[in-house]
């Protein structure tokens, strides 16, 4: 595995005592290295829920629709102008009534407190047509993840779906609103070898400046988290063509697997930017559990979230791994929705006024919120 050289270790995160949401204590609550603890801010969730009053001249349906009647849901987030800025995946009510028939676009919302959100009119990121119509359309742009570049840009990883191969793609914008689609983070790589595979979910290695997530470069290149059912890496030069690791025979070795007897026994999945950290790399995961073979505490289905820590001179070399789920799924508009197992789906990491918030997708239907108390 490649080594970190010369990395500028200017990130002084606030890591705190692992415990699970509203300050329920788990066997990790001695873990220093995990960030937390987390608790549902009393009386806001979900702080983004369908609106069946936006309309949108749809592209792709060449009609007006209701772009976010359905679903809002699995969000990122970044700090922009003193807000924070949530870009969340939007469904429409049209096509086929179930989990993955409708066509999926980015809205954006901002917040002064992180609480409470001003929605803008119309999607930020959608099918169009464009150079991108083969691989998002009819499904969309699903599930965005954001990080920030040295210059001030911000690089969205996201979900092209076509209904046929979700394809891990990638986005760049100077505002948040205007973006340029770059395609498949992996198109380039070995040849096209991974374009046509299921690839989801770009987590990337970010430093923490002040309260912007910059994408950082270790020995020489940006590396990403990425993948479900497992977890593997990949790197980029310019966090718009990336390759994935390959062990000497030209095999993908995943860097998190599932575990038996834990909430994470049936997947494992890459959540919000990856941080550079003291102590490694953080990166928070989601993970779907197993009645057969995975925690009786968590229902079967269900998706919580996890933290895992790696060394930050050998990135894929797992240091620790908490054993039970931070968050779960226990509200009501988290075990209500289009996934009824219930889903707390991590993809949004900000830092804001002196605290951490994560926003996440409830049961594949709204957003919702955790924050660590004020430092």
């Amino acid at each position: 595995m490649k080594r970190l050289v010369g990395l500028l270790l200017f990130v002084l995160l606030f890591i705190g005592v692992g415990t699970g949401c509203d300050q329920e204590p788990n066997q990790n609550n001695e873990e220093t290295w995990t960030l937390g603890p987390f608790h549902r801010p009393e009386g806001v969730n979900p702080v983004i829920v369908p609106e069946d009053t936006s309309t949108f001249d749809c592209p792709m349906r060449d009609s007006t629709i209701h772009w976010e009647a359905m679903a809002t849901f699995n969000p990122a987030a970044v700090v922009r102008n003193g807000k924070i800025n949530v870009l969340y995946r939007a469904e429409d009510r049209l096509g086929q009534m179930k989990i993955g028939g409708h066509t999926s676009r980015v809205g954006r919302a901002r917040s002064e407190d992180g609480l409470s959100f001003e929605r803008d009119d119309e999607p930020v990121m959608y099918p169009d047509h464009d150079d991108q119509k083969k691989y998002e359309w009819p499904g969309g742009t699903e599930d965005p993840r954001l990080v920030e570049t040295e210059e001030g840009r911000y690089v969205m990883t996201y979900t092209q779906w076509n209904r046929d191969t979700p394809r891990l793609a990638v986005a760049t914008s100077d505002d948040l609103e205007d973006w340029t689609k770059h395609g498949p983070a992996f198109e380039n790589a070995y040849d096209g070898k991974y374009l046509d595979m299921d690839t989801k979910s770009g987590a990337i290695v970010t430093r923490r400046e002040g309260d912007h997530l910059v994408a950082t470069k270790i020995d020489g290149k940006y590396w990403m988290y990425w993948g479900v059912p497992k977890i593997y890496l990949a790197t980029s030069d310019n966090l718009k063509d990336w390759k994935p690791v390959e062990n000497d025979e030209g095999n993908l070795d995943p860097v998190l697997t599932p575990r038996k007897g834990h909430f994470d026994s049936w997947l494992v999945e890459a959540g919000p930017p990856a941080l550079i950290t003291d102590e490694g790399i953080l990166v928070i995961y989601n993970a779907a559990n197993s009645a057969k073979t995975g925690d009786p505490a968590v229902v079967d289905s269900a998706y919580a979230g996890g933290q895992a820590l790696y060394d930050r001179e050998e990135l894929a070399k797992l240091v620790k791994r908490t054993d039970k789920p931070f968050i779960k799924p226990e509200e009501p508009y988290e075990r209500s929705g289009q996934y009824t197992s219930g889903t707390t789906f991590l993809e949004g990491l900000a830092h804001f006024n002196n605290r951490w918030f994560i926003y996440y997708g409830t049961a594949d239907s709204r957003v919702g919120v955790i924050a660590t108390n004020p430092e």
